[in-house]
């Protein structure tokens, strides 16, 4: 059984639609109504979610973007970069790892509304994360682009989110 198998089955990891295997870990029983939420969000929201997220290096989790600020945290692998166009058009890429004295971090922010893909670094390998989402992550909170959509919006980044995006 490869470390990828076991880490799996260990913790009942489930395809994701971005790209990935992730278990929902967290979801805190305190809920944030929706008077309490910005406009932009249509219901109520749990305080908090956190799941496991999984990368291999013949993957990627497309470009996508959730309402809410997202936290990635490092647990075994390779070295995940994570690539974000924000709103404004701005790129910018980020090393999550456990080689400090490279750069890299254990743990990275990625603001809510910002457009954001990963992908693994070690060309045979794998990255396995958590994220961390407040208020807690919902399915209406989610957009997976086509790639001409994302495109469009920002065309001087064609080439990655050529690279990022799936169809």
């Amino acid at each position: 059984m490869t470390d990828i198998d076991f880490l799996i089955k260990k913790f009942d990891l489930k395809p994701h639609p971005e790209g990935g295997y992730f278990k929902e870990t967290y979801r805190s029983p305190g809920v944030i109504t929706q008077t309490g939420l910005p406009e932009n969000y249509k219901g109520s929201r749990n305080h908090s979610t956190c799941i496991y997220f999984l990368l291999t290096s013949d993957m990627f989790s497309a470009f996508h973007r959730i309402k809410q600020d997202e936290i990635w945290h490092f647990y075994a692998g390779s070295t995940l970069k994570l690539h974000i166009i924000s709103e404004e058009g701005e790129y910018s890429r980020h090393t999550i790892g456990g080689n400090f004295s490279d750069g890299q971090v254990p743990q990275f922010v990625v603001p809510g509304g910002d457009w954001f893909a990963a992908s693994t670094l070690a060309s045979d390998g794998y990255s396995f994360v958590g994220c961390t989402v407040a208020p807690g992550f919902d399915f209406a909170d989610f957009e997976l682009p086509e790639r001409k959509e994302l495109i469009s919006k920002f065309p001087k980044h064609a080439e990655i989110i050529s690279k990022l995006t799936r169809a």
